[in-house]
């Protein structure tokens, strides 16, 4: 199990510099162009995105060519959170990220001007899901009350991964106050938990797999254990880039939308162009649990989700979710 895990989880890392790369090595054009070129040129837009499962959606979109379509080209910069790429996308270095909710939410309380502007996955209400606690087989823990004084990894600390978590713990009867957590990139998740630096770790597939399939125990799903159904990552820009450049938003939107209805009938192309980004094999590939691919959001689940944020004082007030919040 530790060579397998290992040597994936290795791999696994070297895809977080394979996901920043496109074919668009050119200057990089702000303008759809005009007549008489013959040809349209492309628009180029910047966007975060984890080096995960779910970002096989918008790579096997840009593979169709969906994007294009719609005169955008695509350029995906590898963030390991939402909230990570927010100083980025306040910075006009990206346009657009992917992540969890939560980043938009501590977002708008400081007044930054950020705003979701669609969904892009759901996590599954029952059956295996795309997200869950994992542990090594013999480190005796096996539910989620037997995470408390334990340290567990997260890949972005104060956020809806360790919120989850700490309430499903407090559900279970454990004492979510006595949890370590600790900040870990995805894809260094497997050979850091072999090599015992934390107890259990939050991990998404394909890592949740590779660590479940070489004899892991998977603890919790915490996203159904809290909040069934929960938005895994949604679609992030500024008010500032609405304001200033909407037929933009409006191009994206449209094409992100089309992307993931395409990629929800698609499972096939979305399966190869995981194991392509990620550098796993297509057999991993083939059982990965993919998400409920999606651009229209449930804000109602994020509002559930600010909320839980306040009971554990992660916050100390929920967003305003008419401004936060605004569906394209």
């Amino acid at each position: 199990m530790k060579k397998s895990l290992a040597t994936i989880g290795v791999l696994a890392a070297a895809a977080l510099a394979l996901s920043g790369c496109t074919d668009s090595a050119a200057p990089s054009n702000t303008s759809t162009g005009d007549a008489g070129s013959g040809s349209e040129e492309l628009t180029t837009v910047r966007v975060a995105a984890l080096p995960i499962a779910e970002t096989g959606a918008l790579w096997a979109a840009m593979e169709e060519g969906i994007f294009e379509e719609h005169g955008l080209e695509i350029e995906v910069v590898p963030a390991q959170g939402g909230a990570n790429a927010i100083p980025a996308l306040i910075s006009g270095d990206i346009q657009f990220a992917i992540g969890q909710p939560f980043g938009p939410i501590r977002a708008d309380l400081q007044d930054l001007g950020v705003v979701i502007i669609g969904n892009y996955a759901n996590s599954l209400a029952e059956g295996t899901d795309v997200n869950a606690v994992v542990a090594g087989a013999d480190a005796g823990i096996t539910r989620p009350a037997d995470l408390a004084g334990k340290k567990v990894s997260v890949n972005t600390i104060g956020a809806a991964g360790d919120l989850t978590i700490r309430k499903a713990v407090q559900d279970d009867g454990g004492d979510p106050s006595t949890i370590e957590f600790v900040e870990v990139a995805f894809p260094d998740v497997p050979a850091q938990l072999e090599a015992g630096t934390m107890d259990a770790a939050w991990a998404p597939d394909p890592f949740r797999g590779i660590i479940v399939g070489g004899g892991g125990v998977e603890v919790v799903s915490p996203y159904q254990a809290t909040i069934p159904g929960l938005s895994v990552l949604t679609s992030i820009t500024t008010q500032a880039l609405l304001d200033d450049d909407p037929e933009l938003v409006a191009s994206y939107s449209e094409a992100m939308a089309e992307a993931l209805e395409w990629a929800s009938g698609n499972e096939e192309a979305v399966r190869a162009a995981i194991a392509t980004n990620l550098e796993i094999p297509e057999e991993a590939a083939a059982g990965i649990t993919l998400p409920e691919f999606t651009w229209e959001l449930t804000a109602e689940d994020i509002e559930e989700l600010g909320a839980l944020a306040v009971e554990f004082a992660y916050i100390d007030a929920e967003p305003d979710y008419a401004r936060l919040i605004q569906q394209q």
